[in-house]
């Protein structure tokens, strides 16, 4: 039978070989925590148009020790509430917790900079994985981990308490942190968020740090690092491309129903000199949500199967309807915002800086906005206020 020291000290190695794992007291935990016990009751592997649900007494040890150690992300909850041991065959659903891939999880840690002396917020626990990583390095008393969903909330503190971790399980909204048992070092999300909630600064000492994946787009997302000052404000950057679930509070309702309705009229027609096909580009995409916030990216076809794509911002009742035209693309534009005027104005303006990655983003938090910018180009600067 497999040894699951064995699982485990293999992953590192291959988390070492990736260059995520880089800390002698991070390769320890995760040879340490057994990752299979965070997965019960089971996960879900993505089959295209279905769900395959696979458990640890259907898989056997070896393979669920095998599938447990991959680093891969596992889908461990459908719809809000179904849980693999609950699905006879492979089933339809929409993925709304999981175990993420474990380099994204040991990156993020590293990314902390974490003392043994730390006070740590965790928003978002999911199985409890990463919270008994963060145990392993502060003690079980120092962590104190935030899950909105109760049935998920359960799940992990039984596997927490399995691992021998008595940590401060919290069932309620991360967006507003946990001011019982702040101020906290370190805060780090394992959600996506709109923007960093000031209640997360808040509740940070000076000087601590809270890292949190920001945008609303399912691609698209940069993980920011922000240290908190002495004002209340925070600063930092984007460190890289990061991609989480959205924080249920925050969850985005895909646009349904009659799109030529929400498009119908137009307050005017132009060829785009940029086309809408960037988006499906990770920095053109963060960079489309800094200058419209509110907007989402739709994909269509026609009654001719040509392809469309559209922005809405339902909020500001504004469009952009794109079709192709000779070779380009034509925008029809209506509502109050010209969506695609702000996109693709800060589209050009990055092109003409040489097209920097999302590491050029600077981010500053205060109490009333958050500001974004990228150094040396005047015109790639956003300001998104809270009132």
């Amino acid at each position: 039978m497999t040894d699951p020291a064995s699982e485990r000290r293999r992953m590192a190695e291959l988390l070492v070989e990736k260059g995520v794992l880089t800390s002698p007291w991070l390769r320890e935990a995760v040879e340490a925590v057994p990752r299979e016990r965070f997965l019960r009751p089971g996960v879900f592997l993505d089959e295209g148009r279905a769900w395959r649900p696979v458990t640890p007494s259907g898989a056997g040890p070896d393979a669920w020790l095998s599938l447990a150690h991959r680093l891969d992300t596992l889908t461990t909850q459908l719809d809000g509430h179904l849980t693999a041991d609950r699905a006879d065959g492979p089933v339809p659903g929409v993925p709304t917790s999981s175990s993420t891939d474990p380099a994204t999880v040991v990156g993020m840690i590293e990314a902390l900079d974490l003392g043994a002396d730390h006070r740590v917020l965790e928003i978002g626990t999911g199985t409890g994985y990463s919270t008994a990583l963060l145990c392993h390095r502060v003690g079980e008393d120092d962590v104190a981990t935030v899950e909105v969903d109760p049935q998920v909330a359960a799940r992990a503190d039984a596997a927490l308490e399995s691992a021998g971790h008595s940590t401060w399980t919290v069932t309620g909204d991360g967006l507003l942190g946990h001011p019982y048992r702040a101020p906290y070092d370190r805060v780090i999300a394992t959600c996506a968020v709109r923007r960093i909630p000031y209640a997360w600064i808040r509740q940070t000492r000076p000087g601590g740090v809270v890292l949190a994946t920001v945008g609303s787009w399912p691609w698209g997302t940069g993980l920011a690092r922000v240290t908190v000052g002495e004002d209340g404000t925070a600063e930092g950057a984007i460190t890289g491309p990061s991609s989480f679930m959205q924080a249920r509070a925050q969850a985005v309702t895909p646009l349904a129903g009659d799109l030529s309705a929400r498009a119908a009229h137009a307050d005017s027609v132009r060829p785009a000199r940029v086309p809408p096909l960037v988006l499906e580009e990770w920095m053109p995409a963060f960079l489309a949500q800094l200058a419209a916030p509110g907007a989402q990216l739709v994909r269509a076809t026609d009654g001719d199967g040509a392809p469309l794509r559209y922005l809405f911002d339902p909020e500001r009742e504004s469009f952009a309807e794109f079709r192709p035209r000779g070779g380009g693309w034509s925008v029809r534009q209506g509502g109050p915002v010209a969506l695609w005027d702000v996109v693709e104005h800060a589209l050009l303006a990055w092109r003409d800086a040489g097209g920097p990655g999302i590491e050029a983003v600077r981010l500053r938090v205060t109490g009333r906005s958050h500001h974004y910018r990228i150094e040396g180009s005047p015109e790639l600067r956003w300001e998104h206020r809270l009132a």
